[in-house]
């Protein structure tokens, strides 16, 4: 791996806030992002890289290389839940594992928006289409652990009787595919496609100038709740630990694969691989709430946001970047 990369990457001020807000935390310092800001940083990011994805999806013809990486992408989310799922069934029960697979499966959008500036300061090119492929893999996840839950299922529920497929999809599937990072994506996606340049001239000082500032803010955010969760893990033993920082590695192993495969260039197999590495703590908790209520969140949210999102924005990025460039591409 090249040091250089690594160094830029740890040294560059998204990293640092987000070092900061743990040590915030781990100093017990009173320093806190108070609501509702971080919701508005949240949707703030996904307007802003959805919006630039689609001004340059728009200026791209697309190919066949682009669809197949769509295709792939969709793949790809709707197999890791399912040998997640059996891996975490060896310690867990159906509806914690069936949670966890998905989460696994599903994608960060934090990190894909860290993973972005990153190729911005190291001036590597990537597709704007690569942001389609994030949102298309934020639903196929959770829908995959929900059926294999239920066809785990042998006893009826809580109230006497067995889920009923029918009252259950309807609601599971608007979560999946309408819920605000997903809607919000594909909206701006579609509005930077629709207004191309003339809506990138407009936007260019919101969309683009305070860009790095609001990500700042937003890590150093992130930070403080991962520090906070980190007291969970005390409790999920050395089995899902080992779990949080493997499969990521397994699945970005994966993504390489696939990029050499699809031919892509440096840019767009790091996103890809980011994304397969990536581990979702917004888009999956919510849809779990209402499809699995019986799996623990306090499980799966200290996995993804206290130990595979570090480990992803801190050494992946450069770890991928330095396999992607002597392997992938």
């Amino acid at each position: 791996m090249d040091l250089s990369f690594a160094l830029s990457n740890f040294l560059s001020p998204p990293i640092l806030f987000f070092f900061l807000g743990l040590l915030a935390v781990l100093v017990r310092s009173d320093l806190e992002i108070p609501q509702p800001i971080p919701k508005f940083l949240s949707l703030y990011l996904m307007l802003a890289i959805g919006f630039k994805g689609g001004v340059e999806l728009g200026q791209s013809t697309p190919g066949g290389q682009v669809l197949l990486t769509l295709g792939a992408a969709i793949v790809m989310a709707a197999v890791v839940p399912v040998y997640c799922f059996f891996i975490l069934r060896r310690r867990l029960n159906v509806y914690n594992a069936a949670a966890i697979a998905a989460t696994y499966g599903s994608v960060s959008a934090v990190t894909f928006v860290t993973a972005t500036a990153f190729l911005d300061q190291s001036g590597i090119p990537y597709g704007g289409y690569m942001v389609a492929a994030m949102a298309l893999m934020e639903s196929p996840a959770i829908v995959v652990a929900v059926i294999l839950a239920r066809l785990a299922l042998s006893k009826p529920g809580p109230d006497g009787t067995a889920p009923t497929l029918e009252t259950g999809w309807s609601h599971l599937l608007r979560d999946a595919f309408f819920n605000s990072s997903v809607f919000l994506i594909l909206g701006s996606l579609l509005v930077g496609v629709i207004t191309g340049d003339r809506g990138q001239t407009a936007l260019h000082p919101f969309t683009n100038a305070l860009f790095q500032g609001m990500l700042c803010f937003f890590l150093l955010d992130m930070g403080i709740v991962a520090a906070r969760r980190l007291k969970n893990l005390r409790t999920s033993g050395g089995f899902l630990l080992g779990f949080a920082i493997l499969i990521p590695l397994f699945n970005a192993l994966l993504g390489i694969g696939l990029s050499r495969l699809l031919g892509l260039g440096t840019g767009d197999a790091l996103l890809l691989t980011t994304l397969c590495a990536s581990a979702s703590y917004i888009a999956v908790p919510a849809a779990m709430r209402l499809a699995l209520p019986e799996a623990n969140p306090g499980l799966s949210l200290p996995l993804a946001l206290a130990v595979t999102f570090p480990l992803n924005i801190t050494l992946g990025l450069p770890l991928y970047l330095a396999l992607i460039q002597r392997f992938g591409s």
